[in-house]
């Protein structure tokens, strides 16, 4: 009885514990179920992933995203990567209080984090990189003890790292790259025994580091530190990470000498300590690290001595970058007896010396060698044409001499290039066993004897350099059959042979070419005889050159059928006969150069149909008869050049709408009749020369209207009456010549005058002045001597007077002012915006502190640009013009017309503007994280690829809405990633229209003498002033090719024929890697071919903007539409990796 009582009484309580505890999980899975449902409550969720999933009638365990125990059935795990979801972490969170790992990376997520998250005690990862979130990195993190993996990458986190990070002791990985962060690291890191990877990359952490930095670091095996403010020595104490593999302290500020220690870390398969202050000489001891495969120490100038012998024997290596160092001496001789595996050397921009060894041969998988722009001598080795892996080899600028060497197993070599040394003897037949080479350059060398006929094995080729050297054509030929087998090369795109004493004729067979030639340089090569008709089948041609040769005969008609030429050069020559109507059908021509030559007849009349051509020059030939009108509708045109013929005009020189005109030489001829008064409207003309023609009746007055004008002669005429004193307002005229005409009357001696000699007036009818210009004296000047004494008194007298009182009223005004709290007078009407406040000279320099350079933020071509606060808080943007720069007047009146009625999220809001006679301003919203180039190129930031594609999304919708959005298209004219601002939310507002240009209604395009930045501008804007809106696109692109590339137009790698386009179109066909910003590309990366593809996709669309050709440039709002298609399928594959 007792048993079975007790049995019964045990069984009650069991089943009593069993529902008890089921209920108590129910209610714990409710709890974890209220705090998501909370959570989604509190995000905006544009694809509405957790609003079709997350629902109470659906059991928590079965969300998307959502893990749950196997014991306890509660959430453990909540993983919502790349959802697109939007808002703050709400502080329910916390209260999944059985969480192992939370991961809400590559979201938008913004705002501070929550507290309650310190709750989550058994969390062990924390993931919550790619999001927008702020403020100060919380100090309860140490509270989470048992975390193993902290990472919060590519945040705008500020502030320090907090110090209690050391009560993480389970930490294994820390990763904190691409934020804000500020400050020290702190010593505490370096107490965490358990860390194997420190990622600490491009923020703005600075101070030195520990020196017992690796005491407690026995499992670390990852330091990224590079692209920070660090400073101080390197510690020695790093020798002691003896499990180091990869150790990046580049972009720092780093001094003092690289510690021997480091060749302790004999793990270390990758070692970047390029752009630091470092000093003195790379220690021997790095030749220690036997498992090496990535050496990069470039770009430090301090770096001197030579590179260690025992480098080269370190098997492991795959890559050396010692480039833009001082490193010396020579290389050792067996640098390739232990570099088997050696793929990239680059020593380009040193000052190395001696011979380039002959066992560079023994480094058989090198793919890249480049050794530019050193002190080499000797002779290049025969045994680098051993290397059967060689891709590229750049030898340039050396002195490097002797003959070109055999290539002729270096099967994959794309680029040869040579130039700037005394290479000599003749360029071997055997290159032409080099079946992959795209580029040959050998310019500016001492080669000789033929150029080898077989070079249309070349079948690749699509450059082909070698002007400047001493080639001629074979004994036996008397044509360039050369160019016979060049025929094969259906890539050609270039051919530069000027300046080689070739002689001969060019041969019918250069009709042969590719259709694929574009251009084709054969100046200065003494070539004679006659151009052949068969030039006409290159139709894809865009500048001819054969100026400066003896060529003679007639100016072939087939050369009207290239109907994309641009440039035709045949000057000083001897061709003969009447110019072709045929050129007329060159509707791109830009260039015309038939000058020096034995032309005759007349000027094609249907020359003025050539809306394109911007230079005409047909000056010493024996033209005649009369200057065709037409060519005064060319209202586009930059220079012409009629002289030196005997052209005459049955009708006046009607000039007057040649608007754009810089240079009008029309001096010896036989023109006749009076100079136009509409001559006066040439605003931009810098040089006229109407000398030595019978021109008749006055100087037009309004010539002082010529207010660019520098050069001007008109000597050797018939004209007469006064010179206009309007002459006087001429501020750059430099050369005045008016002599052997039959002028009279006073001449001006104010302004320019008072630099002319009497050279400029000799030989006239009845010219006076001052004694200086060999001229009788004004009898002005004889009969009124008596009123001298009265005059001085009124000239010295009356300013005097008048400053005084100028004076007295200034002071009065200026203490009246002062009382106001005012200062300057305002010009309001300049951005006639109803809504802009009203500023003054006072509240500007208040918001500045007086203009203080500590305040300043920049500077540009017309003035500087500060950092503000106004009375009411708002921090603002303050450009000042500097007025005494010639064009800041005319700068801050086209920003303020170009910005006036502009409404775009991604173009800088302008706020009000400041204007007086003496100080000029424009005031613009701020943007706290500065501009694009910032961002591009400083150590201490980084723009990971989906802010980059962002970025590039938002200054083309500013494009956009410039080209298509307004009546009058706007072209901003100076598109560069210093002129692309970002705000803090890293939005893109594209800024500074100080150059921009508004189009006429109708207007394709128009001249300029307004230069953009070099490196940014469009070939046609650059060489002809001509402006359109693909000026913008071509800008647009080179922006595109620089975001992902981290490379400037302007680097030392682009120059003279090598632009940043050329390389990019080289280099883009060997895939991403080879391309791309090595920060934002790298083969471990876990989306590496996501992004490869990306990055391809938008440098395919880069060059397509950057077009040589204006109108096979993108318009800018298919470029919008398609980056957003990139953008959507970078997104769409991230989320399936």
């Amino acid at each position: 009885m007792n048993y079975n009582t007790c049995f019964h009484l045990r069984l009650a309580l069991f089943i009593s514990c069993s529902v008890l505890c089921l209920a108590m999980t129910a209610r714990n899975l409710n709890s974890d179920q209220f705090a998501l449902l909370e959570f989604k409550d509190l995000l905006a969720d544009p694809q509405n992933v957790l609003a079709n999933n997350w629902t109470a009638s659906t059991s928590v365990c079965r969300w998307i995203g959502v893990s749950c125990g196997i014991i306890h059935e509660r959430v453990i795990a909540l993983n919502l990567t790349s959802m697109n979801l939007r808002g703050t972490i709400p502080p329910y969170l916390g209260n999944l209080s059985f969480l192992l790992s939370l991961d809400l990376s590559r979201n938008n997520f913004y705002g501070l984090l929550p507290k309650e998250l310190g709750q989550l005690h058994r969390l062990k990862i924390l993931q919550l990189s790619f999001n927008s979130l702020n403020g100060e990195i919380p100090s309860w993190l140490g509270n989470l003890h048992r975390v193993q993996r902290l990472q919060m990458t590519n945040n705008t986190f500020t502030g320090r790292i907090p110090q209690t990070l050391v009560n993480m002791f389970n930490l294994e990985i820390l990763n904190l790259r691409f934020n804000q962060l500020s400050g020290q690291v702190p010593s505490s890191i370096f107490k965490i025994s358990s860390l194997k990877i420190i990622n600490l990359f491009s923020n703005s952490l600075s101070g030195s580091l520990p020196n017992d930095m690796c005491q407690h670091f026995p499992k670390l095996e990852e330091l990224y530190l590079s692209r920070n403010e660090l400073s101080g020595n390197i510690p020695s104490s790093i020798g002691k990470c003896n499990n180091l593999q990869i150790l990046a302290l580049s972009s720092n500020q780093f001094m003092g000498i690289i510690p021997k220690s480091i060749g302790n870390l004999t793990r270390l398969k990758e070692l970047y300590l390029g752009v630091n202050n470092l000093e003195g000489q790379i220690p021997e001891e790095i030749g220690n690290l036997l498992s090496l495969e990535m050496l990069n120490v470039q770009a430090i100038k301090g770096l001197t001595g030579p590179i260690p012998s025992s480098i080269f024997n370190i098997s492991s290596l795959q890559a050396i970058h010692l480039s833009s160092t001082s490193l010396s001496d020579s290389l050792p001789n067996d640098m390739c007896q232990h570099l088997p595996q050696l793929e990239w050397l680059s020593m380009n921009s040193n000052e190395l010396s001696g011979n380039i060894p002959s066992s560079i041969g023994k480094c058989n998988n090198l793919r890249i060698l480049s050794l530019s722009i050193n002190k080499f001598t000797g002779i290049i080795p025969r045994s680098i044409g051993n290397l059967t892996q060689l891709e590229e080899l750049y030898l340039a600028l050396n002195n490097l001499e002797g003959n070109l060497p055999s290539m002729t197993n270096a099967l994959k070599l794309e680029y040869l290039i040579l130039r700037g040394n005394k290479l000599s003897g003749n360029i071997p037949n055997s290159i032409s066993n080099v079946s992959m080479l795209k580029f040959l350059d050998l310019v500016d060398n001492l080669f000789s004897g033929p150029i080898p006929k077989t070079l249309g094995n070349l079948r690749h080729l699509e450059r082909l350099q070698i002007m400047n050297n001493n080639l001629i054509t074979g004994p036996a030929d008397h044509e360039w059959t050369f160019l016979s087998s060049l025929a094969n090369c259906k890539h050609l795109r270039k051919i530069v042979v000027s300046g080689n004493p070739l002689s001969g004729v060019l041969p019918t067979y250069i009709g042969n070419l590719s259709t694929s030639l574009q251009r084709f340089y054969a100046d200065h090569c003494e070539l004679e005889g006659n151009i052949p008709m068969e030039v006409g089948n290159l139709s894809n041609m865009l500048v001819f050159e054969l100026g400066y040769n003896k060529l003679s005969g007639f100016i072939p008609t087939s050369i009207g059928g290239l109907r994309n030429l641009q440039g035709l050069g045949l000057f000083s020559n001897k061709l003969e006969g009447p110019i072709s109507k045929s050129l007329c059908d060159l509707e791109r021509l830009y260039n015309l150069f038939l000058g020096l030559n034995k032309l005759y007849g007349s000027i094609p009349s249907c020359l003025g149909n050539i809306t394109s051509l911007r230079y005409l020059y047909i000056e010493s030939n024996k033209l005649s008869s009369a200057i065709p009108s037409t060519l005064w509708n060319l209202k586009d045109i930059l220079e012409v050049d009629l002289s030196s013929n005997y052209l005459n005009n049955s009708h006046a020189l009607d000039v007057g709408d040649l608007r754009s005109l810089l240079k009008l030489n029309l001096s010896r001829n036989i023109l006749t009749g009076d100079i136009l008064s509409t001559f006066g409207g040439l605003k931009t003309l810098v040089s006229l020369d109407l000398s030595n023609n019978i021109l008749h009746g006055h100087i037009p007055e309004s010539f002082g209207g010529l207010i660019s004008l520098e050069f001007l002669d008109i000597c050797n005429n018939n004209l007469s009456g006064v010179i206009p004193k309007s002459l006087e307002k001429l501020l750059y005229l430099k050369y005045f010549n008016v002599s052997f005409n039959r002028l009279e009357g006073e001449i001006p001696i104010e302004g320019c005058f008072s630099n002319f000699s009497s050279t400029s007036f000799m030989k006239n009818y009845a010219l006076c002045g001052p004694p200086r210009l060999l001229v009788p004296p004004c009898k002005n000047d004889i009969h009124e001597n008596s009123k001298m004494t009265l005059l001085q008194a009124f000239r010295y007298g009356l300013p005097t007077i008048g400053i005084v009182i100028v004076l007295i009223v200034l002071t009065i005004m200026y203490r009246r002012c002062q009382s106001r709290g005012t200062t300057l007078p305002i010009k309001d009407d300049l951005l006639s915006l109803k809504t802009l406040r009203r500023i003054s000279h006072y509240e500007l320099s208040q918001a500045t502190n007086g203009f203080e350079e500590s305040n300043m933020l920049g500077f540009g071509s017309f003035g500087y640009v500060y950092k503000g606060r106004l009375s009411d808080g708002m921090e603002v943007a303050i450009k000042v013009f500097n007025l005494q720069i010639e064009g800041a007047f005319r700068s801050f009146d086209i920003e303020c017309d170009a910005m006036r009625n502009i409404v775009h999220r991604n173009i800088v809001k302008v706020i009000t503007c400041c204007s007086s006679v003496d100080f000029k301003a424009l005031v613009f919203d701020y943007m706290c994280n500065g501009n694009l180039e910032k961002w591009l190129h400083s150590n201490n930031c980084f723009l990971d690829i989906i802010q980059r594609v962002n970025i590039m999304i938002d200054v083309a919708a500013a494009v956009e809405h410039l080209h298509n959005e307004h009546p009058t298209p706007i072209i901003h004219c100076d598109l560069k990633p210093s002129n692309i601002l970002l705000d803090e939310d890293m939005v893109a507002h594209v800024g500074d229209f100080g150059i921009a240009k508004l189009l006429g209604e109708g207007d394709v395009m128009k001249q300029t003498m307004t230069l953009a930045t070099i490196g940014y501008m469009a070939p046609e804007f650059g060489s002809t002033g001509i402006v359109s809106i693909k000026c913008d696109v071509y800008s647009y692109g080179i922006i595109l090719i620089e975001t992902f590339t981290k490379k400037k137009p302007t680097d030392n790698l682009f120059a003279e024929e090598v632009t940043i386009r050329h390389w990019m179109e080289y280099s883009l066909p060997k895939g991403a890697i080879e391309i791309a910003d090595a920060d934002l590309l790298r083969k471990e990366d876990e989306y590496f071919v996501v992004k490869a593809n990306c990055i391809s996709a938008i440098m395919e669309l880069a060059l397509n903007c950057s077009a040589e050709l204006p109108e096979e440039r993108k318009d800018m709002k298919d470029v919008v539409v398609e980056l957003k298609k990139i953008k959507q399928r970078l997104l769409n594959n991230i989320q399936h990796v």
